[in-house]
């Protein structure tokens, strides 16, 4: 054996491994926030077709938070409708339901299907703008060894986990890929149904060569490295849940069908053949989502993977849409999965590494939710590590990632295991068929699915950053933060009924005060590691209201605030925490540098005023009224003051005088000088 050189050591703030959707989002936070970071993954190569496609509601709000939803939302297939198919008294199949695709009125975008590789391209493009090319996927890296230093996890100068990371050849860090004579790309190399990469004997094989080694000390490790996560397994945590029986196909084709629905997503049951999902994609191609009768799982309840082919799963898919044909000449990617459920015991190890998406999270890909929870875990974490490292809030936040994103995998898996099995069950004949699946069961589960699928129903508990009654985790609370009864909370929450505390901050048309422009009030709270106070100031030429609003600006503007305290003296003055305003006065009555305190448009030397802070609640000449008081439901006199954290969650709500509990929320979770 060769005897391979001493590893370069080298010190990073963070390093993510796997450069997929969810490690690609904590690297984007990073860039935004300007902390010094690494990503790698053991992939030579990104995807070019299959993998994940759906995006739901939640997904692009944050995309657009990020600044390129506009690129997904232009290239991608919009679903707008679904239709459903139940076979007739004479078993044959028909349509008996259309419903909308995503719930009227909840978000200001809707579903829309786009291949992962693609969603991967603008993450890229994203990161490379806002680090100025500091940060980039380094491929064919594997990590070897994991090590955390226990004594010094509480030391906020040290670099406690320590990775040995090894270099690859092309060779080994390409997939071992069927690939068909027909050149289609088989994606079942990453489906469950294969066995376990085997990481030891790619690492041996480096060895042997004297391949090249590394040792980075990083203060955070996030694990994004999939539902075989290296990472996982080498902190010692397990996935706990169980597999099904049912095994599905996937196929994604340029159908040649008289099928009518065919550019509609479907939910078909057949009589007795299994069931389908339709899902119209981009450039014409469809995928086909299909179970598999004719395969079942083996004694250790692994299907035999070498009996799936694409000729076996298109042959399920012919006789569950009989007696419409369906056929095909362009086949894109392909592959199978047995379906099953599983959440991680633990998503952190000393609030230093952390796993995120399938590597603590696992189900069936049926209700579009994998890439999405996936980013959304990372979204939830990325600018809590972001903001302490660089010393800007308190490590008591990161045990929030833990009790908030846990929640949310979980209720993920009890849907999906109701969803599966209603998915894949034979449909029932009539009342008396206790062994069916009713229909109208299903088409329940499906409406109350898009509403949790939409990403818009998440709700995290109390903590240092949710205040909201409850008992946050014993680890998370420092002290700083008060208690607050259900008593207080309800008159608290009333203040803005349309803005729960806990859920993310909604979206309403504004205009912009000193231009009369019309914004989306959510695209003002970008994704740039800021919190923002939303004051609410009411009927701004009320004196009696004036007056209350110039006393919070006062108090705002003291040395000893928040937001005095947070901001760096070098640093202007919203740097860190955001103060937004909405009014409800005529715009055309009210002037920006009258009638507002110079604290909410602040002064800059070399550029004037800050005209971009300063909302009202009005009429727009060309996109109508928004009503945001009205949909936020605050009272337009007297309004009222809300915290928005950096992922658009609502943290608190208060009342415009409550400034000494304003002060306590951030004592609580900053570090203020």
């Amino acid at each position: 054996m060769t005897e391979a050189a001493q590893p370069t050591e080298s010190n990073v703030d963070v390093l993510i491994i796997g450069a997929g959707p969810a490690g690609l989002m904590a690297a984007a936070w990073m860039a935004h926030c300007g902390v010094k970071t690494r990503i790698v993954d053991k992939r030579n190569t990104k995807i070019f077709c299959g993998q994940a496609d759906g995006l739901q509601c939640r997904s692009l709000e944050i995309f657009d938070s990020l600044g390129f939803a506009d690129r997904v939302w232009k290239e991608a297939n919009h679903m707008i409708e679904i239709c459903m198919w139940n076979p007739g008294q004479d078993g044959v199949i028909r349509r008996s339901d259309r419903i909308p695709d995503t719930i009227v009125g909840l978000s200001r975008f809707q579903q829309i299907v786009l291949h992962q590789g693609r969603i991967e391209r603008f993450f890229l493009d994203n990161i490379k703008k806002y680090s100025k090319d500091s940060i980039h996927v380094e491929r064919g890296v594997l990590p070897e060894s994991l090590e955390i230093d226990e004594a010094n996890v509480d030391d906020e100068d040290a670099y406690p986990v320590t990775v040995k990371l090894r270099t690859l050849t092309d060779e080994e860090a390409t997939p071992a890929q069927q690939v068909t004579g027909s050149k289609v790309s088989d994606g079942l190399f990453r489906s469950n149904l294969t066995m376990e990469d085997d990481e030891e004997e790619l690492i041996q094989k480096s060895k042997a060569r004297a391949g090249e080694s590394e040792i980075v000390h990083a203060k955070y490790v996030i694990g994004c490295d999939g539902a075989r996560s290296w990472t996982r397994r080498a902190l010692g945590f397990e996935l706990q849940g169980e597999a099904t029986d049912f095994i599905w196909g996937v196929m994604d084709i340029i159908p040649i069908t008289d099928f009518p629905d065919i550019r509609m997503r479907c939910a078909i049951h057949s009589a007795d053949n299994g069931s389908l999902m339709v899902i119209p994609r981009e450039n014409k191609m469809v995928r086909l989502y299909i179970q598999l009768k004719e395969v079942a799982p083996d004694a250790s309840g692994r299907a035999d993977r070498s009996k799936i082919t694409p000729d076996l799963i298109f042959g399920a898919a012919q006789k569950i849409l009989s007696p419409y044909k369906i056929d095909y000449e362009y086949c894109d990617w392909w592959t199978a999965y047995q379906i099953g459920q599983r959440v991680g015991t633990r998503f952190d190890a000393h609030n230093r590494v952390f796993l995120a998406g399938d590597a603590v999270h696992t189900h069936s890909p049926k209700a579009g939710q994998g890439m999405n929870v996936s980013m959304q875990d990372c979204y939830n974490l990325g600018w809590k590590i972001a903001l302490v490292a660089k010393g800007i809030c308190k490590r008591s936040i990161l045990s929030s990632y833990q009790s908030e994103r846990r929640q949310v995998a979980q209720d993920l898996i009890d849907f999906d295991h109701k969803f599966a099995r209603l998915f894949s069950g034979r449909p029932a004949k009539d009342v008396m068929d206790a062994e069916g699946v009713s229909m109208e069961e299903f088409k329940d589960a499906f409406l109350k699915g898009n509403l949790f699928a939409s990403g818009l129903i998440v709700d995290y508990g109390p903590s240092n950053i949710v205040v909201k009654p409850g008992n946050p985790a014993a680890e998370q609370s420092n002290g700083s933060e008060k208690s607050i009864t259900e008593e207080e909370f309800a008159d608290k929450q009333a203040l803005a009924s349309g803005l729960p505390v806990g859920m993310r901050f909604n979206s309403f048309k504004v205009l912009n005060q000193a231009c009369a422009r019309p914004w989306h009030f959510q695209e003002r709270l970008k994704a740039d590691g800021r919190f923002r106070v939303v004051l609410f100031a009411g009927d701004i030429l009320n004196p009696s209201q004036k007056d209350r609003v110039d006393k919070f600006c006062s108090l705002l503007d003291s040395p000893t605030s928040f937001l005095r305290r947070a901001t760096p003296k070098d640093k202007p003055i919203d740097s860190v925490i955001e103060v937004l305003t909405i009014h409800s006065s005529r715009r055309t009555e009210t002037e920006l540098l009258r009638d507002f305190p110079a604290t909410l448009h602040p002064f800059d030397e070399h550029t004037g005023w800050d005209y971009n802070k300063v909302f009202v609640d009005d009429a727009s000449y060309h996109e109508g009224y928004g009503d945001a008081h009205k949909n936020y439901g605050v009272d337009r006199e007297r309004g009222c003051v809300v915290v928005v954290r950096p992922d658009q969650y609502v943290g608190w709500v208060g009342e415009i005088e409550d400034f000494e509990h304003l002060q306590g929320y951030f004592e609580g979770c900053m570090v203020l000088r």
